[in-house]
């Protein structure tokens, strides 16, 4: 393994593709006084409090299956944390249906791949700046034949820790677990892990199936986010996002 340098940062509703196509929505930016806006406000406040025994520096969001809004949560989170005055890396590891560098309009040629595969690389290559004060991204990067092999190795480890020593928070976008194990993979290396349940879309036996390959790994599930709820005061895609946090 090459030597991993760092220095500081430049600056029953339809599945659907649109977030890999377009981006996520970031009502958090065009919406800040939302209820929506709010409410994530709130999963950050909870998530702050579940780590008065451990720091959650690192914290990582998955699903069940596709079109859980995973992408959209976590990255309306990572604005948050940056509104708080962090400075927040966001990093998209979902490299099989990346979604950060649309939603930032951010090339893809150069990610998390990169540096898990090109040795001697500097990080801070792989890492771009966004529009908003605090919030940088590392996008996935070039679509590899093996994530989940790239995922599980000591340079992943590495480039955790590389990150989590320049950054205050550490943001993942992990897939879904049913279909592959790239998030049980992430889980291990993390402080935390958000799992993102939609209401219409994931069905009961695949949330408590992703719950037990969570388990498995001995991952800290530190909460767990109920999106698009029904019945919500505002309308759009967002819905309605409700936390637990244990």
């Amino acid at each position: 393994m090459g030597v991993i340098k760092m220095s500081l940062f430049k600056k029953d509703k339809k599945l659907s593709t649109d977030s890999i196509d377009n981006g996520v929505g970031l009502i958090t930016v065009t919406q800040p006084t939302s209820t929506i806006a709010e409410q994530f406000r709130t999963v950050r406040t909870n998530i702050q409090f579940s780590s008065i025994d451990k720091e959650m520096k690192v914290i990582m969001a998955t699903s069940s299956g596709p079109s859980a809004g995973k992408s959209t949560v976590i990255t309306n989170l990572a604005v948050t944390y940056a509104n708080q005055g962090l400075k927040v890396l966001l990093i998209d590891a979902d490299m099989r249906r990346p979604t950060a560098h649309q939603t930032f309009g951010l090339s893809n040629e150069t990610g998390l791949t990169n540096c898990l595969t090109e040795k001697d690389i500097d990080i801070a290559k792989a890492v771009e700046e966004t529009p908003i004060e605090n919030l940088y991204v590392m996008p996935a990067g070039p679509t590899p034949p093996n994530p989940s092999e790239l995922l599980n190795t000591k340079r992943m480890d590495a480039i955790l820790m590389a990150v989590a020593e320049q950054m205050d928070m550490v943001i993942i976008d992990t897939p879904p677990l049913i279909s592959v194990t790239d998030a049980q993979i992430v889980a291990t290396k993390v402080d935390g892990t958000i799992l993102v349940v939609r209401e219409g879309v994931a069905k009961k036996g695949a949330v408590l199936k992703a719950k037990e390959l969570l388990d498995t790994v001995h991952a800290r599930i530190i909460g767990t986010i109920l999106n698009d709820v029904s019945g919500s005061d505002e309308s759009g895609y967002y819905g309605g996002y409700y936390g637990y946090y244990k």
